[in-house]
């Protein structure tokens, strides 16, 4: 792409335009056959959990589409309120998780025993 043009001229490739074709088959089969197959997870289920899930990957687009589709599928203000909470206490948990591992590493005790 010409980076001498301005960036509202500019078009935005296609999803996966950058992966091998047979890989992005591979991807699609498995995303396919993992999501879309019926499991012991109803869909709202899934869902939810893929919005939990697009959060924490920091996935706007797969964000946006299993909201969109949560609420196709009947997910209610608080059901996906809840999955979003739930995605704040895991990225929070793994803030803490990193620190606490560096501080062992690094034989730091700041607050320790207050």
């Amino acid at each position: 792409m010409d980076k001498s043009q301005p960036a509202k001229n500019r078009v935005t490739p296609s999803s996966m335009s950058m992966i091998e074709p047979k890989f992005r088959k591979i991807y699609k089969s498995f995303y396919k056959e993992s999501y879309f197959s019926p499991t012991v997870l109803d869909s709202k289920t899934k869902e939810l959990i893929a919005i939990g899930v697009s959060l924490v990957a920091k996935c706007e687009g797969c964000l946006e589409g299993h909201i969109k589709k949560a609420v196709e599928l009947g997910c209610t203000k608080q059901e996906i309120s809840d999955s979003i909470v739930i995605a704040i206490g895991i990225a929070a948990a793994a803030v803490v998780d990193m620190s606490d591992k560096s501080a062992t590493k690094l034989d730091l005790h700041h607050f320790e025993g207050l």
